[in-house]
């Protein structure tokens, strides 16, 4: 699971191709930090169907509020650059897993 910022933000997900996810997280979160092992889990069994990154919003916060996220974790799923689909709060990974099944 790659950890990106802002300024990586076009490249590694708009500019992708296929599905991607982007799990956004902050140090401070408790439930952020429960779902960093799922994520990280899901990242390397699913990599042929899902690339997954990470963003710290606390120090990357321009593409948090340019999505309008208010709550975190969120999960952020793109298909070829384009956003389709969004999970908020700690979900298990079974959960994630089927999410990213029906998507990709």
């Amino acid at each position: 699971m790659k950890a990106i910022t802002d300024a990586q933000f076009e490249e590694e997900v708009l500019g992708a191709k296929g599905l991607v996810v982007v799990d956004f997280w902050a140090e401070w979160c408790g439930p952020c930090r429960q779902l960093l092992p799922i994520m990280e889990e899901v990242s390397s069994e699913m990599a042929s169907k899902v690339h997954v990154c990470k963003m710290n919003v606390d120090e990357s916060p321009e593409t948090p509020a340019n999505f309008g996220l208010r709550s975190i974790p969120s999960l952020l799923m793109f298909k070829d650059g384009k956003l389709i689909d969004t999970k908020v709060g700690l979900n298990s990974k079974a959960t994630i897993v089927d999410w990213i099944s029906q998507n990709s």
